[in-house]
Order: C-alpha cells, then structure tokens, then sequence
C-alpha cells in the first residue's frame, strides 16, 4: 500500500513541504530515499523502537520510502514521526484517511517520546500558505507554532497521542496563541532601565541619538566605566518591534532553535554580546549545516561587541558587507541561503591594553606606539561604519551616590520613537531606507542641506581637528537626527556641533 505523509525542510529562514511517500509490499529489506543524511537513516532505528514500545511493529516486508523533492537534502532527526506514522499507515496498522492533511514533525525517543525541533515557525507557516489543515508537532513548540493563525496545531508528547488521533480513538487538544495580545501585553518588558545609571549623561546622549537614527556607536573608556551597563539597556529605548518585525525575528530564532517552550512569539528586540573568542563562521552564520549567526540573531535589534579590539581582525572584517546591505548571503557548492541581517552595531573598547590612556586619576603604562598598535586593530573600512565614536569617563563619587533618579528609558524611548516617526514620514515610499543611517550619498546631499554657518563650522573641524573625509557623511547623518530629535527641519550649526563631537577616533593625533 502507498501512503503519503508530508514533513517539512527549512533552508534559510523558510520551509520546503516535503512529501513522504511510503509503499510498504511483498518482499524484505528497508530503502529510504531522497537524499537523506545521516541522522534521517539514522530513523529505521529509532522508529522500531518506538513502535515495539507502544505495541505496533515496522512490517517485515519490503519497506521503500521517498523523500520528495530528492534533490533538496534532508538533515536532522525532526523526520522520525512523519516516517513512522507513514509505516504505520503504508502496512494498515492505523487508519491513513486524515494523515495527507496534515504536516508532521517530530524527533522520537526510543520510547516513542518526541523531542523539541527547531524551525517551527516558518514550518507552520509555509503549511498554512499551502492549505493543511494542522501541523502536528512536540508540546514544547506548539506555542511557538500556533502564533500562525488559520493552522491547527497540535502539540503531542508521544507517539501513541498521534496514532490515537487518526485511528480517531482521542481527540487532540488544539493549542491557541492570541498572538495580537501576547505582543502587546510584553512589548515594552524590560528588566533594565537607564533609570540605573548614575552620571554618564553625554554618554547617555550619545545613545539617545543613536537610537533614534540606527546609527552604530563606539564607547572608548577605562574598564569600570560603565559601557557594558549602558550597552545592555539600549534595547529599551530603541522603538518597539512591530508586529512584522516580531514575527521575522521569532523566525530566526525558531531556526536556530533559541525559542523555550513557554514563548510563542518574541515581543522584545534582541540583545547579542558573543564573546571576542568568536569565530567568523559563528558571528556571520554557515557551517555544513548553515544556521544563522550573532549578526542574524540580532537582526532588528542590538549587536554588542565588547572589546573590539580583542576580535580576530578576520572575523571584525566579515561584518563589512552586513553592516552595509543588511543581509548576509552564505553560498556553497549546491545551494545559497540567505539570513537578514539589519542591527545596530554598538561596540566598546579600552583606549589601550592597559585601559588607563587619558584617565584623569591613573597613569597610563603603555609603551610608546602600544596605543595606536592597539587601535589599529579595527581597521579604517570597519571604523568607517561606525557613526558615533563617544569616550566613557569614570564616574565620581558625588554622582554615584546621587539619590535622585535619572531619567528613565520611557522618556527616552518616547523621544526617540517621535524622531523615528519622522524619518518614517521623510523616507516613505523607499522599502529599504527607514532611519538616518541607511541614506545613501545622494539621500543625505537631498535631505541633509546646511547653511553657510554650518558649512564654515565643518571646514574648520574638519581641518583643526584632522577629520578624515570619511567622517563627512557620517557627520551629515548624525547631525539630521540630531535635528529630528529637536523637532527641526533644518540642520542648524549647534546641531553640527554636537555631531563633529562624536568622531573621537577620527582626530588625528588621537591615540599617539
């Protein structure tokens, strides 16, 4: 008997329904075909288990088993349980009248258990684009899964619940997400707030306008400054997700399979800090079985590298292209996948290996060119994506001990979302552009105009100061936001001003 159950392989961040075709006839042996690897074969064992386990067998006949299209590979052991179900349809030990409108997916113990997979939402997703009726999957992705609506999704523990409902001996409980409330219920539910950090106000200025525009910043100071604790409360002053962006980021996650089982859908802006130990392929994504990378993880959120200089050069140069088309390509011999890439880049660093150049308490012990060795360890092309350098003082006393609050992430995040909304308003109609810092050469010529004030006050900074010609454009981009946070329509000097101040790195003679 031929019986087709369908399972799903997911490449990038979407899903390709894959058919099942499962003939069971007279004769011996057991062929899986269709280009499996090796944790798909890896099935036949699992699968008999399972099966003696709950009273059912795999058929000693000959068992011939095609996974459609074969020429797409199929990797991993979320196969088991559309394969077993197949069997047990294909030799007549379960009724096969429903299992073709449903998609199936699920690791098996030997126990007949199932274990968590990974991709689900793009799987549930492509399932209800293709008109199945469920998507039957382990309890603990089922919430992830049912944030799709107009899908029934069915979260099992075991095998037996699954045979149980097409024989239709038990009904399955169908899992619901009301996924509008669960977003807006947790949108802006952080655990830190700026509220925390006493003194640091140009540094907390600093992010303000980075926030607002999506530019990339820099923090250079002494260890014990403060950076990392202002890094990880810029997710809560950046603009909300939107219900869009909350579902593709959840995507992204599914696939690399970094959603728990009580989240259904992420409501808050991912926040990544990978370790300077990382390697290319782990920040950037690929291996023989590409996942996405720390640059993808954080796709419409926070990329936080501390201690820059401390990376590998090479794998500070793959962001290169990222930072720019906000997408990363990975490319091998038999396919290309493409994971998004659209972060904010925020990074800190010493301003030399011993950390103390121009502290005002402790004297720098760094030898003679240790300085500028050490910072020329991120190269001009990187340095030339970031647009804000800022330096990070040590706190006194007098305002560690302050016991007033600071200002708290929601006056800040409320400033920031009326600059976004203005920017919404300038670049309507251009799909890629949707803050300051994505405008190219001739959107900042268009939309960046200053007077003769101002133009004076940019050929003298960038003459005293020794500003490359680079810092240009990244001057012109920061000082627009500054206005739009002003409410201004035009770029004034003092806007200028402030901008030509966060380009710290860019000073010639700094570090020497």
């Amino acid at each position: 008997m031929l019986v087709k159950t369908f399972g799903s392989a997911v490449q990038g961040i979407n899903a390709t329904t894959i058919t099942i075709e499962v003939s069971v006839s007279q004769g011996i042996n057991f062929y899986l075909v269709g280009l499996p690897d090796s944790a798909v074969k890896e099935s036949q064992q699992r699968i008999d288990s399972a099966l003696r386990t709950n009273g059912y067998k795999v058929p000693g006949k000959k068992i011939v088993i095609n996974m459609a299209p074969a020429d797409i590979r199929k990797e991993g052991s979320a196969y088991d349980l559309p394969l077993a179900i197949g069997i047990l349809a294909a030799s007549e030990q379960i009724k096969s009248d429903e299992v073709h409108k449903y998609v199936i997916m699920g690791e098996l113990s030997l126990d007949g258990g199932l274990q968590k997979i990974k991709g689900v939402l793009p799987i549930a997703i492509q399932a209800r684009k293709e008109g199945f009726k469920g998507f039957i999957l382990p309890r603990e992705n089922a919430r992830e899964a049912a944030v799709v609506d107009d899908l029934e999704i069915y979260g099992v523990e075991n095998i037996q619940e699954v045979i149980d409902f097409f024989n239709e001996e038990k009904k399955l409980e169908q899992t619901f997400v009301d996924t509008r409330d669960e977003f807006f219920t947790n949108i802006n539910n952080y655990d830190a707030d700026f509220s925390d950090v006493r003194g640091q106000e140009n540094v907390k200025r600093a992010l303000e306008i980075a926030a607002a525009g999506g530019h990339n910043i820099v923090m250079i100071g002494p260890p014990g400054a403060g950076k990392t604790m202002l890094a990880k409360r810029i997710p809560t002053i950046i603009p909300p997700l939107t219900l869009h962006e909350a579902l593709e980021t959840t995507k992204i996650h599914s696939v690399a399979g970094k959603i728990d089982g009580d989240t259904s859908l992420m409501t808050r802006r991912p926040y990544r800090s990978p370790h300077h130990t990382i390697s290319d392929v782990a920040l950037v994504g690929g291996g023989g079985y590409p996942q996405p990378g720390e640059i993808s993880l954080a796709h419409n959120g926070v990329l936080f590298l501390d201690e820059l200089p401390e990376f590998q050069r090479s794998v500070l140069e793959v962001m290169r292209q990222p930072l720019e088309d906000r997408i990363i390509t990975i490319s091998r011999a038999k396919f290309t996948v493409e994971y998004p890439a659209s972060f904010m880049l925020i990074s800190s660093m010493n301003p030399c290996p011993c950390g103390y150049y121009n502290h005002p308490e402790k004297e720098c012990v760094c030898a003679p060119g240790n300085i500028q060795r050490y910072l020329n360890k991120i190269s001009g092309p990187l340095l030339d994506r970031i647009d804000i350098h800022v330096e990070v003082v040590p706190v006194s006393y007098d305002e560690l001990s302050e016991v007033k609050p600071a200002e708290s992430s929601e006056e800040i995040r409320d400033r920031v979302i009326a600059a976004r909304e203005r920017q919404s308003q300038r670049f309507d109609g251009k799909d890629q552009i949707h803050c300051n810092a994505q405008m190219s050469s001739r959107m900042i010529r268009a939309h960046c105009e200053i007077d003769s004030a101002g133009k004076t006050l940019l050929k003298k900074a960038m003459e005293k100061l020794g500003l490359s010609a680079r810092a240009y454009d990244r001057i012109l981009k920061v000082a627009r936001t500054i206005a739009d946070l002003e409410g201004t329509e035009k770029i004034q000097s003092y806007h200028l001003a402030e901008a030509i101040q966060y380009r710290s790195l860019d000073r010639s003679g700094w570090g020497n």
